[in-house]
């Protein structure tokens, strides 16, 4: 009998390498080991699913609670931490975390928050970067994580020594 691959929902490819979805499931488990996953960085303010900690410690994928260690109440009209975003972006820019998943509970809009900063970073027009972001939330993008990709701050990003080749001087911000 063929083994069945289904990927998560909310599943995308941001760069190579790099990989977006929302949560995910013992039956995604085949896909996500034909990925090679070195590092999933979690956004969720709660703890890692069992789930996924058998998943990393089955496959070496590191996992990196990133929305539980940044996680702060009351931030205000901010949809996420700018701390959440920068560490997000120093992570997934950093080549040795590679192939690195990034998994929020839905795959929408803390992920598409952490994503569009990173398009923003490497240069792509602000119209470009809401137009993918909506496609991931069906068209129903949050206004407050558009304004925060708009106005995120990308001095606050210290780039790793080792960046991926699809980051160059020329396509980001410097």
């Amino acid at each position: 009998m063929a083994q069945m691959y289904t990927p998560p929902e909310a599943f995308g490819i941001v760069e190579r390498g790099v990989y977006r979805t929302g949560p995910v499931h013992p039956t995604n488990f085949p896909f996500l080991r034909t990925l090679g996953l070195r590092t999933i960085l979690l956004l969720s303010n709660d703890q890692t699913p069992k789930s996924v900690s058998a998943f990393c410690d089955e496959t070496g994928a590191v996992p990196i609670p990133l929305g539980l260690q940044t996680w702060r109440p009351n931030i205000g009209w901010r949809p996420v931490s700018e701390e959440l975003i920068k560490e997000g972006l120093e992570a997934i820019l950093n080549v040795e975390n590679h192939p690195i998943m990034v998994i929020c509970p839905t795959g929408l809009h803390d992920t598409g928050t952490l994503i569009g900063c990173l398009r923003k970073l490497q240069g792509w027009n602000f119209n470009s970067t809401i137009v993918e972001y909506r496609s991931y939330t069906g068209g129903q993008g949050r206004y407050v994580n558009e304004q925060f990709i708009e106005l995120f701050d990308m001095d606050l990003v210290t780039l790793p020594r080792s960046l991926p080749a699809w980051y160059s001087k020329d396509s980001g911000l410097f």
